[in-house]
């Protein structure tokens, strides 16, 4: 999933040139992009660290399910932070001049 969310990205990155409505399809692409990576990660945490593995055993536990939480609140007001200050312009004047 992180692949295919990624390749958006990089398509609107390389062929759109962040231009106009895809600065938000890019934001909003990349945030996800790196969100699934995280979520992937919280859970191998809990699979692989006996610590963490003791407190929520099936994942199902509520210890498991803050965390995530927590992960996607984070990663939800990261994404509407870029959008309110990604700036596309400084972007197109570094491509002009190199």
């Amino acid at each position: 999933m992180s692949l295919i969310v990624l390749a958006i990205a990089i398509r609107t990155w390389y062929s759109y040139r962040v231009a106009g409505g895809w600065r938000k399809t890019y934001v909003i692409s990349s945030v996800i992009a790196l969100y699934l990576n995280v979520f992937v990660l919280i859970v191998q945490l809990f699979e692989k660290v006996p610590a963490l593995r003791a407190i929520a055993p099936t994942q199902s536990e509520p210890p498991f399910q803050v965390t995530q939480l927590v992960a996607l609140l984070l990663f939800a007001g990261l994404a509407i932070r870029a959008l309110m200050k990604f700036h596309g312009e400084r972007l197109r004047m570094a491509d002009s001049h190199g």
